[in-house]
């Protein structure tokens, strides 16, 4: 296989193929090598999601490090990526290792390594682990005794879901939101965050709540096409005032209006910025990644917010949120977070938010999202991945590099923003962004406009000049 590397989020492969027991404990091993050399005394927490052989997977990696003499805090059963990270900062680990492929198809698995502020692990350490990977190994995993590492205090089982719910509880009024007369739905996608609303909000209707590890054939990732049995629900009942669906690890939220309106990540973004700032009256910086709507410039200039743009990937915003005074940060993929919680993006923590300003409002999501609107007007947006041989993808992103496209059919680049691919601004409200995916073998390409028409053309556009 190719050389294991970590990209914009974590370390995907499929399962027996690519993600294998060996490959696991290569990565397992080098990044014991990098704690024990970074840190004194470090140790981990390690949890997996519902996924195929995420049990195996995770009892392998505890083994090497705990081998190492590193001591780690390991799952009692499947849970969401947030709640790694949250575990991260409340033990005071140095690094959290999630088993999970996020929103990937059923024969994908994965690592994502967090990092000892309870964000996604930065670059520069990522890079180090990768640099230490080895085929040449100190140890036989078969001969590693798992009982008696427990019985050393190596291993040590942890319930993080219950570190979780608690933390919950402290931040957040559910007495009101269950008390608001709200009528509440939420869709797992059969992922590890299933039991929250269980034990949170017995009065929520529950959608894929239990495991299945083939998720019924739908990737668990929150985009319209996969969330059509919620939708038609919706549709149905009419009484349901707000739904929130998140990916297979939790870190990523969409919603639905009690019209039964998707309401995508950056309409649930803009949502976020203007409830902090209108309603609560908090200030602080926004972080967005370079992929996000143009519009959060528009809603922040209101509020005299500042806005910082990023590359891919929610490590960037996390980067910031340890540094400045952050209100929200966000990125089209469906990751947010606020200000005042761990640098993490995490889909159940800004849907119970939203919930909660519901609940404290009166409002509909509806009313609260047209009043968002009247500032910043109405947009479109679309995103199209493209399956295209590497050489191909290298020729567009070297044509890209040397200023080769100067329009795209008559729409003419007045100004091209380089902060991680190749974003083509047409005017204030136009743009396209080209790029490679770092997760996948995918060239994306982001698009902005007045209105679907626009973005259509726009696409069209594109993919002609392309060639594609």
């Amino acid at each position: 296989m190719d050389k294991i590397k970590f990209g914009t989020d974590g370390w995907r492969g499929i399962i027996a193929k690519d993600f294998t027991l060996s490959n696991v404990a290569m990565v397992a091993y080098a990044l014991a090598r990098w704690l024990t050399g970074k840190f004194k005394d470090p140790c981990a927490v390690i949890g997996y999601d519902t996924r195929f052989g995420g049990e195996m997977f995770t009892e392998a990696v505890a083994k090497i490090l705990a081998s190492k003499n590193i001591r780690v805090y390991i799952s009692e059963s499947y849970v969401s990526t947030p709640m790694v990270s949250l575990g991260v900062v409340k033990l005071k680990a140095k690094c959290g290792v999630m088993i999970t492929a996020s929103h990937n198809p059923a024969e994908f698995n994965g690592i994502k390594l967090k990092g000892e502020h309870g964000g996604p692990m930065f670059i520069n350490d990522l890079r180090d682990i990768e640099n230490l990977i080895t085929t040449d190994y100190e140890f036989d995993l078969e001969m590693l005794n798992w009982n008696y590492l427990v019985e050393q205090g190596l291993i040590q089982y942890i319930n993080l879901e219950s570190i979780y719910l608690k933390n919950i509880h402290d931040h957040f009024d559910i007495d009101q939101i269950n008390n608001s007369g709200l009528r509440l739905a939420f869709d797992a996608m059969y992922g590890s965050s299933q039991n929250i609303f269980k034990k949170l909000l017995p009065d929520v209707v529950l959608f894929h709540c239990d495991v299945n590890p083939t998720f019924h054939g739908i990737p668990p990732e929150p985009l319209p096409k996969n969330l059509h049995e919620i939708e038609e629900y919706i549709f149905q009942k009419k009484n349901i005032d707000c739904t929130l669906a998140v990916d297979g690890d939790g870190d990523r939220l969409v919603l639905f209006d009690e019209k039964g309106n998707y309401l995508d990540s950056h309409q649930v973004f803009l949502l976020v910025i203007y409830y902090l700032a209108h309603y609560e009256n908090i200030n602080g910086v926004v972080v967005a990644g370079v992929s996000s709507t143009g519009k959060i410039e528009t809603l922040c200039s209101k509020y005299n917010l500042k806005v910082t743009r990023t590359p891919i990937g929610f490590k960037e915003i996390s980067r910031i949120m340890i540094t400045e005074n952050v209100l929200a940060g966000g990125e089209e993929s469906g990751g947010i977070t606020i200000g005042n919680y761990i640098p993490e993006r995490d889909g159940i923590w800004v849907g119970l938010s939203i919930w909660q300003w519901l609940a404290k409002s009166g409002k509909k999501l509806s009313e609260l999202l047209q009043e968002v609107r009247e500032i910043t007007g109405e947009f479109a947006y679309e995103r199209i991945d493209l399956e295209i041989n590497k050489n191909l993808r290298n020729k567009i992103l070297e044509h890209c590099k040397n200023n080769v496209f100067d329009h795209f059919g008559t729409f003419q680049v007045k100004n091209i923003q380089t902060i991680d691919g190749y974003k083509f601004f047409f005017d204030n409200e136009r743009w396209v962004l080209i790029r490679a995916s770092g997760t996948e073998p995918l060239l994306r390409i982001y698009i902005e406009a007045e209105n679907q028409s626009v973005v259509t053309d726009i696409a069209s556009s594109v993919i002609g000049t392309l060639k594609l």
